[in-house]
């Protein structure tokens, strides 16, 4: 049986179809010094028509997913001291599944993935949210579950202390045992939330005027937890919603996510510097689900990659060389925990040709600068990635968990058999 109790045999990956090719949203861009990009608009970080925009933009070019970035903190990058008091970063954000939601009447078929950190946000919350995401989206919803081991986040809510973890912590392994905590946490989060939104069965609602019977409370179901992070009384307040179980992703970089993942996640994002790596990678998630005893459907595996591309007539490597010079890491380059490619259509489905064959179910195109590098993706990449039978040619699902090849017939787990 898998995460989400669906009883359905692990398919072959060949016959999945076209690969998954998603969209990482975030501020101007993933590049630093994004918002200083003539195309950029740094005015509009905050306007919501900058965000359905960026969407709808996704959707023409058939894209499968799209994710929302957020955190408890400002945004900080690899380049970055937390405490610094930089002036020249992007240091705004909006609440990522607001957002979503906001997005969710504005289109039709493309997947609205926020990410959602569950460190410090109730259990019952998070269910909540999610499931009124899905309904709005008429079945279009998931979450991307995160960690923080931030100690200023922790600051920010005042529930709990966390020292904060250096990258000398994790280089020593004295930052194992905190880790290792804050992931036993999340995965109970999201088990939590899974449960939650099952609590209520399909045909829970009867609204009968004549027998004034609203609901059947035989087939709402209490979902008691008692853990040492939290605690749950009682069924979510919100039906379940149309997928049954809403996509659940992580993204993850090592042994510990890799297996939050394994147990708790349908698809995981992961970040290969190179071929070598991705084989690496795909190999230790396997081995993951192996150790977490996973079976049913097996993880959908999504390599993420950063992209400067050619457009409008400029190299992509003279626009990178820009704005890491803009950055101040002109010598160092560009640093971020997934590969960065400068390049065109070509380049990048070359990448993704390589990947897929190892195995791999898909990208997640993290686009430099916003919106410039996602209309090269819409307008070349795609199309290019459609032509080698890597991209989908049309929307041939009305959920995510349809566009994901994933069950779309979910069985609830209190629900009689």
């Amino acid at each position: 049986m898998t995460t989400d109790g669906s009883l359905t045999a692990p398919q072959d990956p060949a016959g999945r179809g076209a690969p998954i090719v998603a969209v990482a949203l975030d501020g101007a861009g993933w590049h630093p010094a994004a918002w200083r990009e003539p195309g950029a608009r740094p005015e509009a970080l905050t306007d919501a028509a900058y965000w359905v925009g960026l969407t709808q933009l996704a959707e023409a070019g058939l894209v499968d997913l799209v994710t929302f970035e957020d955190s408890f903190g400002i945004p900080v990058g690899p380049w970055d001291d937390p405490a610094a008091d930089r002036t020249d970063r992007v240091r705004v954000r909006l609440d990522a599944e607001l957002v979503a939601a906001r997005v969710a009447p504005a289109t039709r078929h493309v997947g609205l993935v926020p990410v959602v950190t569950v460190t410090h946000t109730e259990p019952f919350h998070v269910a909540k949210a999610l499931a009124t995401l899905d309904h709005t989206s008429q079945g279009r919803a998931g979450w991307q579950v995160r960690a923080s081991p931030s100690g200023t986040e922790a600051r920010l809510t005042g529930r709990r202390d966390l020292p904060e973890i250096t990258a000398e912590d994790y280089a020593a392994g004295r930052a194992d045992e905190q880790v290792a905590e804050l992931f036993a946490e999340a995965a109970a989060v999201a088990e939590t939330v899974r449960a939650l939104w099952d609590s209520w069965e399909d045909d829970a609602e009867i609204r009968d005027v004549a027998t004034r019977r609203f609901i059947d409370r035989d087939k709402v179901h209490r979902v008691d937890v008692e853990t040492r992070w939290f605690s749950v009384r009682g069924p979510s307040i919100t039906p379940r919603p149309p997928q049954g179980q809403p996509v659940v992703t992580a993204l993850a970089h090592a042994t510990v996510p890799y297996e939050l993942a394994a147990r708790v996640a349908d698809v995981v994002f992961v970040t290969p510097q190179d071929d070598a790596a991705a084989a690496s990678i795909l190999a230790e998630v396997r081995a993951a689900e192996a150790r977490v005893g996973r079976t049913g459907e097996p993880l959908r595996v999504v390599a993420d990659l950063a992209v400067v591309l050619d457009a409008d007539g400029r190299a992509a490597a003279e626009r990178l060389a820009r704005l890491d010079a803009w950055a101040g890491q002109a010598e160092r380059g560009w640093v971020t925990d997934a590969r960065v490619l400068a390049g065109s259509a070509a380049d990048v489905a070359d990448v993704v040709e390589a990947w897929t064959g190892l195995g791999y179910d898909g990208v997640r195109v993290r686009p430099a600068v916003l919106p410039d590098d996602l209309d090269a993706l819409v307008t070349d990449v795609l199309p290019e990635l459609r032509r080698r039978g890597l991209a989908r040619t049309a929307y041939d699902a009305g959920s995510l968990r349809g566009l994901l090849r994933l069950p779309t017939e979910v069985p609830n787990r209190f629900a009689a058999v």
